[in-house]
């Protein structure tokens, strides 16, 4: 394992040189995730190919300041969640669905899904409303507090707590 990370190492370091073979290399092992990524946050595969395609433009043009090579995973993942958001600022009107929601209800993500086929939670989370889809996928997926959720989406805390509740409340039939 520990040559598999140096292998990574050199690699990522001869990209920041800009060879264009270490990159490819690069989205090669990355891409599929990153994807991923991006299809569970845009919903749909036209918005979330253009959204990994800038996502590494983005990368590749500031790969000098990652400031350890090894970490350039989650450096990337970053970048990408990054423009996933920065792609839905731009189209998504936010509403409110419940403004009483119950924060006695433990917001904690549960293992539900562990019990569910993967091909169907993913389809019922591309099927959510962008605002449930967006604040799912960061509170439960990528781990953001709802304090940064509303942060990076420039919305409530109440807001991002409501979409969350709404996407749990239309994920339910699971």
């Amino acid at each position: 394992m520990e040559q598999a990370a140096t292998i990574q190492t050199a690699i990522v370091q001869k990209a920041c040189k800009g060879d264009a073979a270490a990159r490819a290399w690069l989205y090669q092992q990355y891409s599929k995730a990153m994807f991923n990524i991006c299809i569970r946050m845009a919903g749909d595969r036209a918005t979330a190919e253009d959204l990994l395609q800038d996502a590494f433009i983005l990368a590749f043009s500031k790969l000098e300041q990652l400031k350890e090579a090894a970490q350039f995973g989650g450096w990337l993942k970053r970048i990408v969640v990054n423009e996933c958001i920065r792609q839905s600022k731009k189209s998504l009107q936010w509403q409110e669905w419940d403004t009483n929601y119950d924060e006695s209800v433990q917001d904690e993500p549960i293992a539900w899904w562990k019990t569910v086929d993967m091909q169907i939670i993913h389809q019922e989370i591309k099927a959510l409303p962008q605002g449930c889809r967006q604040v799912f996928n960061l509170y439960v997926l990528e781990d953001y507090s709802h304090k940064e959720i509303a942060t990076a989406l420039t919305i409530s805390e109440s807001t991002s707590k409501s979409q969350y509740q709404r996407a749990k409340q239309l994920l339910n039939g699971l």
